[in-house]
């Protein structure tokens, strides 16, 4: 198997690409390849950092990078020389079987939809992200690729959010949520009235009914779902909590000491390096959206998360799902 990897993608490239790459290696069996994507000069004196660069480990000459200020939905024409769209195509004409990227989210969403197409039946690829809870992690989506949806999109979610469950967090029997402002049927908006409706007619998904924000920490779901806009709200609160409850803990950890409570495990819970990065679902491929300020142990993760997405054949798996349940072609195109 090989992976590919924007190595020019963090805002430290290719320092934490390189870093997590070979981290990676160690811990990922000896049949996992990663393919540096980037200006090979500088990924060479980056690696030359490094001892026992091992040989499953490669690069692939892209000479340009995508910056912030370009607009995603043209970057696959006026940067055709970068590393993320180079990168993108390597994963489609079958050179590797997954990608993984921490460069500007919008530009990584717009090149996959260009490059890897769109799984038929599905209108709008979407973001998934683990939310920590009191049980298992939830599984969010979309947590910001579509602002604007229509019902129709929150059930194609559902169903891309129940194979990822399935396949990728043990979830035989995935209980699926829809984010509301109260847990009656009738709550809400048009748009989550009506998406209240057909999910719960949806045959083929463990629809659980509303769920409010407060009841995600309750593990009350394995996976809710929303439009992209309150979904990258609630995701950006999710992450800044987390970061002020860590400094809260650890200044009091620095004066009192940890009375015994295992610190190190909440750390790990509430840090979003553990999960690495966020697959966009809906895609013909596996694309890997990861922070920007990615550490190595980010990218070790991301690109983990990559071998187990291939490895659960998880990417065909949707498609056989919501070929069944919503039809294709997409009711957009239709």
């Amino acid at each position: 198997m090989r992976i590919i990897l924007d190595a020019m993608g963090t805002d430290h490239a290719p320092r934490s690409e390189v870093a997590g790459a070979l981290e990676a290696l160690k811990e990922l069996d000896s049949s996992v390849e990663i393919v540096l994507v980037g200006d090979q000069e500088t990924i060479e004196a980056e690696l030359r950092q490094h001892d026992d660069v091992p040989a499953r480990l490669s690069i692939h000459h892209a000479p340009d990078r995508v910056t912030p200020e370009e607009s995603p939905s043209k970057v696959s024409r006026r940067n055709p020389e970068s590393s993320l769209v180079v990168g993108l195509k390597l994963h489609r004409d079958g050179v590797g079987q997954a990608f993984v990227s921490a460069g500007s989210t919008g530009a990584i969403m717009a090149t996959s939809l260009f490059t890897l197409r769109r799984l038929p039946g599905v209108d709008r690829p979407s973001v998934a992200t683990t939310l920590p809870s009191a049980g298992a992690p939830v599984l969010l989506l979309d947590s910001g690729a579509n602002v604007d949806c229509k019902p129709h999109h929150l059930v194609q979610f559902a169903h891309l959010g129940n194979i990822y469950a399935q396949d990728m967090m043990g979830r035989p029997n995935p209980r699926i949520a829809l984010l509301n402002i109260g847990e009656e049927p009738g709550k809400g908006d048009e748009l989550t009235a009506e998406t209240y409706r057909l999910l719960s007619k949806e045959a083929g998904l463990n629809f659980v009914g509303n769920v409010e924000g407060r009841d995600i920490v309750k593990d009350a779901c394995d996976v809710v779902v929303c439009d992209g806009f309150v979904g990258n709200v609630l995701l950006k609160f999710y992450e800044s909590v987390a970061q002020f409850i860590v400094g809260l803990v650890e200044a009091e950890r620095e004066g009192k000491g940890d009375d015994g409570l295992d610190l190190d495990r909440a750390f790990r819970v509430l840090d979003y390096a553990e999960t690495g990065g966020a697959p966009l679902l809906g895609v013909g491929g596996v694309s890997v959206i990861c922070h920007g300020e990615s550490p190595p142990k980010a990218i070790r993760n991301a690109l983990a998360l990559a071998v187990r997405a291939v490895r659960s054949d998880m990417v065909r798996h949707s498609a056989q799902e919501v070929s069944l349940a919503l039809g294709a072609p997409s009711r957009e195109a239709s």
